[in-house]
């Protein structure tokens, strides 16, 4: 997607600063990084991956939802203000999807990075039906629900992995 359009709003500190929501769905800021803003997204994922883990897969899984549930609404809501479906500043779906890989994935760091890579793929080259999603489902839940499949498909092959090495 195109990450201005006509009748956009320029996304910028204020713009940030202008509603929680906001302040969410641009993951604190990070997704007005200029270059591969969802690449910065995805690592602000990492951490809060790893917090996820350690919290027990309980716990992760209802906090996954609930960030999930919460990144549908600002998600949505920012990408209203902006006048843009999903504009590329907004990386919130990136930073929870690559958070929930990094949650259930076996822990270490070759599976950490395997996780990263794996997601970004996914998330870039968009395999079926990804880019289909990415195309037709509007609104917050269209933004969350891609990255949620490619994070699907990033852990499955990151268990994959695991099992064959």
């Amino acid at each position: 997607m195109t990450p201005e359009k006509s009748g956009s709003v320029p996304l910028d500190a204020t713009f940030l600063m202008a509603a929680p929501a906001h302040l969410i769905a641009l993951s604190g800021g990070v997704g007005l990084i200029p270059v591969a803003p969802g690449t910065f997204g995805a690592l602000v994922g990492l951490p809060l991956g790893l917090a996820l883990a350690a919290a027990g897969p309980v716990a992760a899984a209802v906090l996954v939802v609930v960030m999930g549930l919460i990144g549908i609404w600002a998600c949505g809501a920012t990408a209203r203000a902006a006048g843009v479906h999903d504009h590329q500043s907004i990386v919130f779906d990136e930073t929870w999807a690559m958070a929930a890989v990094i949650a259930f994935a076996p822990p270490g760091l070759v599976m950490l990075l395997a996780g990263f890579v794996a997601f970004r793929v996914f998330d870039i080259a968009k395999p079926w039906p990804i880019r289909w999603i990415d195309q037709k489902v509007e609104g917050g839940f269209g933004i969350m629900l891609d990255d949620a499949l490619a994070a699907v498909y990033a852990l499955v092959a990151v268990l994959l992995l695991a099992r064959w090495f």
